[in-house]
């Protein structure tokens, strides 16, 4: 029997009495996310989720404890109506099919950023007391940015990585770790952004991707959301957010004032490790999986990595070596281009 009959007749068994259908519940199959999920819309009223995660490739129980976490602290994550760990097979509330990114506009960002802000600050106040997370830890964040080097910089692009070029890569990795591991702790979703971030028609905003969650740096979520490798917005305007959204984290209690200066390096050199570890992940996405589609995001993470360099005079090495060595090899390759920053006419 297929892995899709098994979910078939778990769904079958396992549908709440509450949830109407006329005949056999029909899965329809929804497209996934960078993971081995795979998602599937059923046919009752109101429609559920019902997800295939192989248990040898996802972490369900962090899941289902990741999801009561978020919200006995008022965030919005899928009710979880059963779960088969054994069979990998979860059925879940149906946020619908609306994506923040499609939405944001000129218009709209102020509105939806807000909402989202306010769901980053409601998840960040959850106490960290019963250890429920793993520690984003020195060497988790040092393995992620070697993936750049590994698929970005020799399996993508084709370079050859000598021993100069790592010394300058592990020098620029080391200037990046001090910088996440001196900032406040609190919990990092960990890929908080416009495609994870979901406006429901009760006006809250759904929240979903959430089991890599971690304890690590006060700002790793709202560099994602600001700085999203999917949308570019001025960099006057990202900076003002997180300025405005680190005040009321101070507020909140789950960080102490510093100067702006010193949260902004937090905010510009904790995207920098995000962005390493993007570029390394979207290659490995192509080349191992198949998902072709990342390939056009690179332009924009290549562009916030040189911007954010430019500050910093302990990491112009980085940038000088990143300029000669990466950019003229990426240039010419099929997927780049740059995606303008959207406009925000009349704020």
């Amino acid at each position: 029997m297929s892995d899709h009959q098994n979910l078939q007749r778990w769904v079958e068994h396992s549908l709440p009495s509450q949830f109407l259908t006329s005949n056999t519940p029909q899965l329809f199959p929804l497209s996934g996310d960078a993971g081995f999920r795979r998602y599937f819309r059923v046919a009752c009223v109101p429609p559920l989720i019902a997800v295939s995660a192989p248990p040898e490739h996802e972490n369900n129980e962090a899941f289902v404890r990741i999801a009561g976490l978020f919200r006995r602290g008022n965030v919005r994550t899928p009710y979880i109506y059963d779960v088969d760990y054994q069979q990998g097979f979860l059925l879940l509330e149906d946020f619908g099919d609306q994506l923040l990114l499609p939405l944001l506009s000129a218009e709209t960002a102020d509105q939806f950023y807000q909402k989202a802000e306010d769901t980053l600050l409601d998840l960040q106040c959850v106490p960290l007391a019963d250890n429920s997370l793993p520690v984003y830890s020195r060497h988790h964040l040092l393995d992620e940015m070697r993936l750049f080097p590994v698929w970005f910089l020799s399996q993508l692009l084709g370079l050859d990585v000598t021993n100069e070029d790592s010394r300058i890569i592990e020098q620029a990795f080391e200037q990046l770790l001090a910088n996440a591991l001196s900032q406040p702790e609190v919990i990092v979703h960990r890929d908080f952004h416009s495609r994870n971030l979901m406006p429901l028609a009760d006006g809250e905003m759904g929240v979903i991707d959430f089991q890599d969650a971690v304890r690590g740096p006060l700002t790793y979520d709202l560099v994602s959301l600001l700085r999203d490798c999917y949308i570019r917005w001025p960099a006057e305007y990202v900076s003002g957010r997180a300025l405005n959204y680190f005040r009321r984290a101070v507020a909140a209690g789950i960080a102490d004032t510093v100067p702006d200066s010193q949260f902004l390096r937090w905010f510009d050199l904790m995207g920098l490790q995000r962005h390493l570890k993007v570029l390394g992940i979207f290659a490995r996405l192509w080349l191992r999986d198949g998902k072709q589609g990342y390939l056009a995001d690179l332009p924009l993470v290549l562009h916030y990595t040189l911007k954010q360099l430019a500050p910093y005079p302990e990491l112009h090495d980085f940038q000088a070596w990143f300029e000669k060595r990466v950019m003229p090899v990426a240039q010419t390759q099929p997927w780049y281009q740059i995606k303008q920053a959207a406009p925000l006419t009349g704020k």
